[in-house]
This record gives structure tokens, C-alpha cells and sequence, in this order.
């Protein structure tokens, strides 16, 4: 992909991943050679790393507001997902013969397949909670839903795909009235909204480093002391034994550094990107016909936009904003180029037809008002080109 400040390629798809910082860059370099040990030797080289490893538990716990050995170091939000989901099933089934799974249906599929496997391999019970016309799960839901033999609820923080924030704090509460282990995917929100461990009432949460400005491959889960939860990768102690394998070290250090810069400039952050996703909302809903915002207009990441568009092939007007050098998503980066619709503007009501015209675009450090201007002078007229010549050949 082209650098985002590439004048000749404007980069609108930041909710998929992020350019690593400079100084998140400059902090990982040393590890990479100078100080490049095992953190499981004991030697001043093994030793140099461990010191960088617990640095950067550190950092991660301060921002988390936990202590640091609840911060377990994963290789991305993806995996995070997976040993909160199938580590803590595999515990209450073991501990309490809870078998019964609770999740939305607009979660990540780190979550929502896995718990699937968990049903199809392990016999588990899976439930989908209902969400409203905004994505959204609502609290009194939670609490009708949740049962005494509920092994784990799992609930997105910010969703992906169109942005909308779940009302984490009091679901959260919720669970932990039950004695119930609650979950969240906090692998997109964690770039603009506060992930204080305490104040959101969880026992699980997942990040990933590349949403907000860190190095692919790595992530983090936060577990409360005392929630159980088994390994999904053995064979050595690393992680308190949780997670195995040798500690990418360089990676770990640019997580939390990242998360660090994350933290401290949140409130600058958003002031810079609010402002301009508020003003693209409404020219889009002025100038494109028949278009419609997806997700909730205000509780939603401060620098989320998704639409759907009436006719509208959304793979086609993917293609046809890349040819005039914008690059955006049709929702999930994990779905771009799938021709199937999404499954979280299904669970919203909406039709296949529909469904299948979905744009999102998303905002960062790196986006001006410029950007914003030059997107407005081109994209209704794409619309336009799709709507009237579909999935052919564009003029």
C-alpha cells in the first residue's frame, strides 16, 4: 500500500491497519540486533530482553489499569480473541460444566468462528444475542440471555464494520452480578476509546498493536486475576504458562509504546479526526441519493464512516475509488473482496441487496481536510458510474 502521505494515493482505511509510528519504529529497532536475546536466557543478552519484556508489561498495565501480570503478550488481536474465547470455555466447562456460549452476532470472526468450532468440535451450546437496528446489544438483553451455566460472554467494544459502540461498562456489570467471565474485542476500539480495564467491568480484553500505530503481528489479552482460563498454545512457560513460545521481543516493545502514544494523545487524536468524520457523514448523506449511514450517528468511533448506497455494487465502487487513488473497505478488511454480504449488516435488517453496497472509510493521524475534500469531489460521481453501469466494464 501506498504511504499515506503519498499525494497521488490518499489512504481512507484505517480501521483495517495503521503506519507504525516513528517513534514506536525507533523504540523496536535496538531489539531487532543490539540487544537481540531470549528472554528466557539467563545471560546479560537474556536478561536485557526480559527487562525490555516487563518494560512493556508494564507500560500495557498502566494503560490498562491492571496489574502487570494480568497483561498476557499475544502475536496479534486475532489470537487474543482465541485463547479469551476457547480458554476461558474450556475452564467453566471444566470448573463448573458451564457449556453454554453468549456472544452478538457482530462480533469479529476471531470470536464468532471460534466459538462455532467450539460448538461443532466440542459440543458447546452457542447463543447469538439480538442487536438492534445500530448494531448495538443492549444491557436488559444481556441480562435475559445469560444463564447460571454460561461459560464466557463475549460483547465487541467498537465494531469494525460500522463503528458503534457497545454499552461495555454496563454489560459488564451485568456479568460480573452472575459470577459469569465477560469479554470484550477491543482490538478497534482500543485506537480512540479508553480501555480501563476497571471502569469497563471486564475480565477479558483483546488488542492488537497495528490499529493504533504499532507493528503487525502482536497483540495483547488483559485477564483479571482469578478469572480461569486455559492455554490454547503449550509446550512452555512463557506468558505465566498461558501462552508459549519464544517473546517477539521488538514487537512487544513497539505494542507498547504504541499504546503508550495512544493513551497519552487520545484526546488530540480525536479532536483532529471528529471534526472531519462528522463533515463527510453529512455531505455524503447531501450529495449521494438513496445513501445511507450504517451504525449509530453519534456513539461511534470518532473517526468511523460506513454507508450503504441503494444500487450499488459495493466490490465495484471499492475498485473504481482505488483506480481514482482512494483506498478504502467495503466493512471488515477481513471480507474485502468476498461477494458475500456481511453478515453484521444482515443481523442489523438489512437485505442481501442492500447489504452488498456497504463503503467504509475511516479516518487517522495522517488524514487533512484536503483528503476529505479531494474523496467529496469523486465520490458521488463513482457512485453514480456503479449505480448505472454495475459490475462491468466502467467507460
Amino acid at each position: 500500500m501506498t504511504n499515506p502521505t503519498d499525494h497521488t494515493k490518499i489512504y481512507l482505511d484505517f480501521a483495517a491497519t495503521t503506519p507504525v509510528d516513528e517513534r514506536v519504529l525507533q523504540s523496536m529497532l535496538p531489539y531487532f540486533s543490539d540487544k537481540f536475546g531470549n528472554s528466557s536466557s539467563v545471560h546479560i543478552f537474556g536478561q536485557q530482553a526480559e527487562n525490555a519484556l516487563e518494560s512493556a508489561r508494564e507500560i500495557v498495565a498502566d494503560v490498562l489499569n491492571c496489574v502487570p501480570d494480568e497483561v498476557i503478550f499475544t502475536s496479534c488481536g486475532s489470537e487474543s480473541d482465541n485463547l479469551a474465547i476457547r480458554g476461558a470455555a474450556f475452564a467453566a466447562r471444566k470448573n463448573r460444566q458451564a457449556n453454554h456460549i453468549l456472544i452478538s452476532p457482530v462480533e469479529h470472526h476471531a470470536v464468532s468462528i471460534t466459538a462455532q468450532q467450539l460448538v461443532e468440535l466440542h459440543n458447546f451450546e452457542l447463543e447469538l444475542l439480538p442487536v438492534d437496528e445500530y448494531g448495538l446489544v443492549h444491557p436488559d438483553t444481556v441480562s435475559d440471555r445469560i444463564r447460571s451455566d454460561t461459560a464466557i460472554v463475549s460483547i465487541i467494544y467498537a465494531n469494525n464494520e460500522i463503528g458503534s459502540i457497545n454499552p461495555i461498562s454496563q454489560i459488564g456489570e451485568i456479568c460480573r452480578d452472575r459470577n459469569i467471565p465477560f469479554h470484550t474485542d477491543a482490538v478497534q476500539a482500543a485506537a480512540y476509546l479508553p480501555v480501563d480495564t476497571n471502569m469497563l467491568n471486564v475480565d477479558i480484553l483483546s488488542i492488537g498493536a497495528h490499529k493504533f500505530y504499532g507493528p503487525k503481528g502482536v497483540g495483547a489479552l488483559y485477564i483479571k486475576k482469578g478469572t480461569p482460563l486455559y492455554p490454547i498454545l503449550t509446550g512452555g512457560g512463557q506468558e505465566f504458562g498461558l501462552r508459549a513460545g519464544t517473546h517477539n521481543i521488538p514487537y512487544i516493545v513497539g505494542l507498547a509504546q504504541s499504546i503508550y502514544h495512544t493513551h497519552t494523545e487520545r484526546e488530540q487524536r480525536i479532536k483532529h479526526v471528529m471534526p472531519m468524520r462528522d463533515y463527510l457523514i453529512g455531505k455524503i448523506l447531501e450529495c449521494i441519493p438513496d445513501s445511507h449511514l450504517t451504525g449509530h450517528p453519534t456513539s461511534r468511533m470518532p473517526n468511523h464512516v460506513s454507508f450503504i448506497f441503494e444500487g450499488v455494487d459495493g466490490n465495484a465502487l471499492l475498485t473504481m475509488l482505488d483506480l481514482e487513488g482512494f483506498a478504502c473497505s467495503s466493512g471488515s478488511a477481513c471480507k474485502t473482496g468476498d461477494p458475500e454480504p456481511s453478515g453484521v449488516l444482515l443481523s442489523m435488517g438489512l437485505s442481501r441487496e442492500l447489504a452488498l453496497g456497504s463503503l467504509r472509510v475511516t479516518l487517522g493521524n495522517n488524514t487533512t481536510p484536503d483528503h476529505i475534500e479531494k474523496f467529496m469531489h469523486v465520490l458521488p460521481h463513482a457512485v453514480n458510474q456503479v449505480r448505472q453501469y454495475g459490475t462491468q466494464q466502467f467507460p
